[in-house]
């Protein structure tokens, strides 16, 4: 005879056992199309070995990238996630020129307007590889869907390039001059690169929607980025002190004040991004995914190899 009860323990059993099976397969698959999009990425990688030295840029920076963006996009196949690769890549590839290749404020300011330049229309090839790849990028995102969103992108490439060159120069004054207050350092985050990225990404995957709300997607964006900032910066301190890098945990703050920041910042990014699901719900749940992962990531590891 049959304990009462019984039977509803493994119906209970039997659904939760489906759903972890459930949760563990569509985790593989995405693991799938991230290794898909790795393939692209060491493509694009070969294309221009001199900007990817092999430290720091091992193959842990490189699977990380590919899980980032398969995650952040589960539904889109590779193709689809081609451009976020490149401009992940890119975003890399100028970090590394500014912020350890520059020796000069000279060198890091005839980046910043040879990029520029590409932008505008220049010829990139005489440039070296950094705008030779810049020029690469634009040619692909001037066939989106959504080009219409490329003077955003121009002006957002602008916001990167000039925060990236104002933490060098925070940087380069270490030990001579103040460091930035952290609302100072926050307000730079553009420097992180999240925002240019996604950009790039709904140019080529957008629509009409996308372009009718990309004031507010960016405002979204920004919000995001600023998280990410933050995430990243808890992670990364032993690494950013010896690699003599700029961190919100420098600036005064406990980890426990700075984690208070970011949620208040995902607050914030939740109550921009829902409003935009009804016409933009791929790119509205983009966003929240961005915060979801890197959250878990950030919370075990983060991109870069050792130098």
């Amino acid at each position: 005879m049959t304990a009462p009860g019984s039977g509803r323990a493994r119906d209970h059993l039997g659904r939760a056992f489906a759903s972890e099976v459930s949760a563990a397969a569509e985790h593989g698959r995405i693991c799938a199309l991230a290794m898909e999009c790795q393939r692209d990425l060491e493509r694009c990688v070969g294309s221009y070995p001199d900007l990817f030295p092999s430290r720091p840029f091992d193959g842990r920076l490189f699977a990380a990238v590919a899980l980032a963006n398969a995650f952040g996009s589960p539904w889109a196949d590779a193709a689809r996630l081609r451009m976020l690769i490149k401009t992940s890549m890119w975003n890399f590839a100028a970090d590394w020129q500014i912020d350890y290749v520059a020796g000069t404020r000279e060198e890091v300011e005839r980046l910043v307007e040879d990029c520029l330049a590409v932008a505008d229309g220049a010829d990139p090839a005489p440039r070296g590889s950094i705008t030779t790849f810049l020029g690469e990028i634009m040619g692909d995102l001037a066939q989106g869907p959504a080009a219409g969103v490329l003077p955003r992108w121009r002006e957002q490439l602008a916001r990167w390039l000039a925060a990236m060159a104002r933490e060098w120069e925070w940087k380069s004054a270490r030990g001579s001059g103040p460091l930035p207050t952290f609302e100072e350092y926050l307000d730079n985050a553009d420097n992180f690169g999240t925002t240019w990225v996604n950009l790039s990404h709904w140019i080529v995957t957008g629509d009409e929607a996308t372009v009718a709300r990309v004031d507010e997607l960016w405002e979204a964006s920004q919000q995001v980025q600023r998280v990410l900032r933050l995430l990243n910066d808890l992670a990364t301190y032993r690494r950013d002190v010896e690699w003599g890098d700029l961190n919100a945990l420098m600036l005064g703050l406990e980890r426990s004040e700075v984690s208070a920041r970011i949620e208040e910042l995902v607050e914030h990014a939740h109550k921009l991004i829902e409003p935009l699901k009804d016409d933009c719900h791929e790119a509205a749940v983009y966003l929240e995914r961005q915060i979801g992962f890197s959250t878990g990531f950030y919370g075990v590891t983060d991109y870069w190899g050792a130098l």
